[in-house]
């Protein structure tokens, strides 16, 4: 439904559960996209685990691990990780959807919410991300909030028996998007 309330907020040990569900529903889905993981990660034990890993390093200021939420249900993930201060003052943006709960515009506003917070909460001065050269529906949610492609990286990433290209994108988080 495009009219669904889409929210971020700091991830929960609590949310392990509904996180598992997700990603051992969408295991197939994803393979292709993403590093193979073993199959702990696909169960509530082993999110709970990668979960308090995630909030040791926002403790330490070098992650900002959030749920994205559609009308208050957690339906995926998006994670501001690798901020690196002065000089540099950004942080590498990475975002993910259940596939029940996708096409209805929740990444595009989680990345605009998230850039929100890097820029009043964490104080950064850039974002980053890359995708994989056929993922164009990621590609799509950071143009909507004024990322540029910047480069391709070549056999960037080893996924699924094979390397693949990557589109490099920026945005410096004083402009505002283009359209």
């Amino acid at each position: 439904m495009a009219d669904e309330e889409t929210t971020i907020r700091l991830i929960r040990v609590d949310d392990a559960g509904v996180i598992a569900a997700h990603r051992a529903r969408d295991r197939q889905a994803y393979a292709a996209r993403e590093p193979a993981q073993p199959d702990e990660f696909y169960t509530e034990a082993g999110q709970r685990r990668r979960i308090e890993t995630l909030l040791g390093e926002h403790d330490r200021g070098e992650r900002w691990p959030a749920v994205i939420l559609a009308d208050g249900e957690v339906v995926g993930q998006v994670t501001v990780s690798t901020i690196l201060r002065a000089p540099f003052r950004k942080g590498f943006l990475g975002y993910w959807v259940a596939s029940a709960s996708g096409g209805r515009g929740h990444a595009t506003r989680a990345v605009s919410r998230i850039l929100t917070v890097m820029t009043e909460e964490l104080g950064l001065h850039r974002a980053e991300a890359h995708t994989r050269m056929d993922n164009l529906a990621s590609q799509r949610v950071l143009r909507v909030n004024g990322f540029q492609p910047w480069g391709v990286a070549h056999a960037h990433i080893f996924l699924d028996g094979a390397w693949h290209d990557e589109v490099f994108w920026e945005r410096t988080l004083d402009d505002a998007p283009s359209s």
